[in-house]
């Protein structure tokens, strides 16, 4: 079970809120198809993009099933050290990571939101 009110309660830098807002406005061509699917409770949960937890920036949550969905370009290929530490800090806090490939949503948006509704259904 998610660890409650770890967004109201937690301190996030001036710096952080400006970055994640940037990133809303930039977000990739696989991001944004995919929020198309995930904003306006269209699956029947709530969704938020570019949300600050812990220091990080995932590129959607949802508070009430406690799931961080992540959606990977190339650079993650690079920044596989990174990437663990943020999905061991996460893990920690109960919060279940899922990771698609740009390539993944380009290709199969109905398999992945698929996917996420059996995740959100546990």
């Amino acid at each position: 079970m998610p660890v409650k009110n770890i967004i109201p309660g937690q301190q996030v830098t001036k710096e952080k809120l400006q970055r994640a807002k940037e990133l809303r406005r930039e977000m990739t061509p696989a991001e944004k198809i995919l929020w198309q699917e995930l904003r306006a409770n269209k699956l029947g949960i709530h969704f938020r993009r570019q949300q600050v937890i812990q220091g990080f920036i995932v590129d959607f949550y949802c508070h009430r099933a406690g799931l961080v969905i992540e959606v990977d370009g190339d650079i993650h290929g690079l920044q596989k050290e990174e990437d663990e530490r943020r999905e061991k800090v996460l893990s920690e806090m109960g919060l279940k990571i899922v990771r698609f490939g740009n390539d993944e949503v380009m290709r199969d948006l109905a398999l992945v939101v698929g996917r996420i509704k059996e995740w959100i259904a546990e």
